[in-house]
């Protein structure tokens, strides 16, 4: 049997005539930058995440720029964040021109250990930058409390986390500004990039606005400060706007499938032996699975296994950002963040998007099982 890893194609087919006839209507328009299509879709996935203001931009990582530039974070200042995420996360501090630093993660649930955060407080420290891993909240009540407390800029990478929630509020009701991925694969997916800030201030709000298209303001001509080319196109915007009514519910299948695995597989979890370890959640959030990671001691082995059974798998992440080439300056090493990399020797994401039958699923638990100890 063949499991992929996500079914984008199943995916356009259950929207294929809404999607269809919306991209065509944008074409005929000829208005394929901004305008009210992509207005409507800031409004509607501000609303769902909490937000008074989205401002959709280019990408994922362009979000994450733009939000340290709006808090004024340049150079020789520090952003505490993750080393264990994908590698935009501290590229953007970076290009930001500020210094990466990072704090050890939690191994069960894969986000950033929030109490040990004010350890790594200096007075060159200007923001933290948590990532809600796999669809996982961090604790925002810490989080808010910290950057309270210490007067700094509280930005949150929740490129994996659209329609999560936390105590029942959604991601972006506590942090200054909040950033979105709309890559293809993402619960929320367009066909492109595309991403978008969230935030709750008016003024960052227009800030943001403003460099997202060349630091212009009033006027396409009067640029009042140095800006970027990074603006969420027409077609996009319409992409997404067809598939947001569905993402509750997809979200919700994404929860049915990891149950699911939970089910079939609780009896032969363990807390990390020599076995397979299931993923976790507080239960305070209300997790949206965008991926299913387990952990094996043998993940290279057990990786190879499913693929000669049909069953595709992806690693995310297999470097931590302080062990990778580009970040060697930082003069980190080896050891100095064990449970990120030991857990990047373990982890494996298998597949988990809504449109999995029950006999996948039940096909991917039972050549778990069968996995030879």
């Amino acid at each position: 049997m063949k499991v992929p890893l996500a079914d984008l194609r199943a995916q356009y087919h259950e929207l294929k005539e809404e999607i269809d006839t919306a991209i065509r209507d944008v074409i005929e328009s000829s208005h394929f930058i901004g305008g009210e299509k992509v207005a409507l879709l800031e409004r509607d996935i501000a609303t769902l995440c909490g937000a008074k203001h989205g401002i959709g931009v280019a990408s994922g990582t362009d979000a994450l720029t733009l939000s340290l530039v709006a808090c004024g974070i340049g150079s020789g200042d520090e952003v505490i964040t993750t080393p264990f995420t994908f590698g935009a996360t501290s590229e953007a501090i970076a290009l930001a021109g500020a210094t990466p630093v990072y704090v050890d993660i939690d191994a069960c649930t894969y986000n950033i250990v929030e109490q040990r955060i004010e350890e790594k407080i200096t007075p060159r420290t200007r923001a933290i930058l948590p990532v809600d891993l796999y669809g996982q909240m961090c604790d925002r009540e810490i989080l808010s409390a910290l950057a309270k407390k210490h007067n700094l800029c509280l930005i949150i990478d929740s490129a994996q986390a659209v329609g999560a929630r936390q105590n029942g509020q959604p991601i972006g009701v506590h942090a200054n500004m909040t950033t979105l991925s709309f890559y293809p694969t993402k619960n929320l997916g367009a066909y492109g990039d595309g991403g978008m800030i969230l935030t709750n201030n008016d003024a960052q709000a227009e800030l943001l606005r403003s460099l997202r298209g060349h630091g212009t303001q009033g006027h396409k001509y009067h640029h009042v400060r140095v800006g970027y080319c990074s603006r969420l196109d027409a077609i996009q915007a319409v992409v997404l706007q067809a598939k947001l009514p569905h993402l509750e519910a997809w979200n919700a299948g994404r929860r049915r499938n990891a149950e699911l695995y939970h089910t079939l597989l609780a009896d032969i979890s363990d807390t990390h032996t020599e076995g397979i370890q299931l993923p976790s959640h507080d239960p305070a959030n209300y997790h949206i699975y965008h991926q299913y990671t387990v952990r094996h001691p043998r993940r290279d082995a057990f990786q190879a296994y499913l693929k000669a059974n049909g069953v595709d798998s992806e690693i995310y992440y297999p470097i931590p950002t302080h062990l990778q080439p580009a970040y060697a300056y930082l003069g980190y090493k080896e050891g100095d963040f064990p449970a990120a990399e030991r857990v990047a020797r373990e982890v494996l994401s298998l597949p988990i998007h809504p449109e999995l039958t029950e006999e996948q699923i039940a096909y991917v638990a039972d050549l778990i099982r069968r996995f030879p100890a």
